[in-house]
């Protein structure tokens, strides 16, 4: 046995050295690998990852040295994921409960405090009730294959978070299509859609990409008309749009006109991770008998449902946080407009910088943190190809000495690449 580890060590194969896999297979597939990698580097899309030393929040502090950076591209929308509370809660919630459950629900992983989320989850969004997922990734994969069957019909914006697009590929029913929030286009598929048994509309709340808001009013009313259900991801709105920060529905004043809402508790609620599903009871019941990512994933970790709740109690408590952001989404949108660039979307948060072409958006990025400001540029795949941007997003712990330093140094560098003039 030694003779074989000394014999290993000596090829340079020894005990934690890494592997390669050998034979024409293999080098075939090593070909053909390192080609797509050189084709994504040529084309200007490649996403590094930089590396974070410190907590989420305004400001970061970067591995190796890069410190006092003002963060422009978190989700953290509400700035709770370094709360003093919400950090509170997660403490007690892992001291009491434990790191986690080693087990899916229904064997051995249901604590009370997941019940307890899923009931304000429920109340939150005022629906009867919630179930409870590992990512809204998981509950968009959950849904649509547990509900529709291919008697059944599902409507999708073509613009549709990838989630959403990977979750109606995994059911069985007709899928259409409808043009990005084309109200027109709904119509006609609608009425196309009438031969099946359920139909159901499948939107984002808020397009995470672009930063504009479905037109939900007309997307229910085309739904009564032809009587179908409304289905929105929330991920970007729950928590700041709306008077009391409960979405999209509320904002529109659609509430009682929305079935069923799938969301996260990763971004706006305490940033940590997890997702959910909310509406008819019925519903949830069938989604904790067949859904798969739930009967099939460890339930969250308490320390994450620790976080979660205490970030609903503080949006219960009071609509502050949630309302302060919309005075300091204005203020960054009007000055980039007054500079000269191109904002996509409407009052979100969300601020696209678009810039059409991949490798400026990049460079403009990396110039943008030599500047101090931490933001990323989005090219294809993540958009299409042609829509490169630099996407902004807006929290309510920014200051406005923080707005303004970011447009500041966005004038520069878009003169610098002739991006404005």
């Amino acid at each position: 046995m030694w003779r074989v580890a000394a014999v290993r060590t000596l090829r340079g194969g020894g005990a934690g050295a890494p592997r390669a896999a050998s034979g024409a297979a293999a080098a075939q597939l090593r070909r053909r690998l390192e080609s797509e990698l050189e084709d994504i580097r040529g084309a200007g899309t490649w996403k590094s990852e930089r590396v974070i030393a410190s907590r989420q929040g305004p400001h970061l502090r970067l591995a190796g040295g890069g410190a006092g950076i003002i963060n422009f591209c978190a989700n953290n929308y509400l700035g709770l994921s370094s709360h003093p509370e919400v950090i509170r809660a997660a403490v007690e919630a892992l001291e009491k409960f434990g790191a986690g459950l080693s087990s899916v629900r229904f064997i051995c992983g249901t604590q009370s405090i997941h019940k307890d989320l899923e009931e304000k989850i429920a109340r939150f969004h005022q629906r009867e009730d919630a179930i409870l997922y590992a990512s809204c990734f998981d509950a968009n994969a959950g849904i649509f294959e547990a509900l529709l069957t291919p008697e059944d019909a599902v409507l999708s914006d073509e613009l549709n978070h990838a989630s959403i697009i990977d979750g109606i590929r995994l059911c069985k029913a007709n899928k259409y299509r409808y043009k990005h929030m084309d109200m027109q286009d709904l119509e006609a598929k609608l009425k196309e859609a009438q031969k099946h048994r359920l139909r159901l509309v499948a939107t984002d709340g808020a397009f995470s990409m672009d930063g504009d808001i479905a037109p939900l009013r007309e997307i229910c009313q085309l739904a009564q008309k032809y009587d179908a259900l409304v289905f929105i991801d929330e991920c970007h709105a729950t928590g700041f749009l709306g008077p009391s920060g409960r979405g999209t529905d509320e904002l529109l004043g659609v509430m009682d006109k929305v079935t069923i809402i799938n969301s996260t508790l990763g971004k706006a609620l305490g940033g940590a991770a997890g997702g959910y599903t909310t509406g008819p009871k019925l519903l949830i019941d069938l989604l904790r008998q067949r859904s798969r990512p739930y009967l099939f994933s460890n339930s969250l970790p308490p320390a994450v449902v620790g976080c979660a709740s205490k970030a609903l109690d503080l949006l219960m408590e009071s609509n502050a946080i949630a309302q302060s952001m919309a005075a300091k989404t204005q203020r960054f949108r009007s000055k980039m407009a007054a500079a000269g660039f191109t904002i996509s979307g409407k009052d979100h948060p969300i601020c696209p910088v678009m810039l059409g072409d991949a490798r400026l958006a990049s460079v403009m990025a990396e110039d943008m943190l030599n500047r101090g400001i931490y933001v990323i540029g989005f090219s294809y795949p993540v958009v299409p190809k042609g829509k490169a941007r630099i996407r902004v997003q807006i929290s309510a712990v920014h200051s406005d000495e923080d707005i303004d330093c970011c447009v500041e140094a966005f004038t520069e560098v878009g003169r610098k690449h002739g991006a404005v003039l």
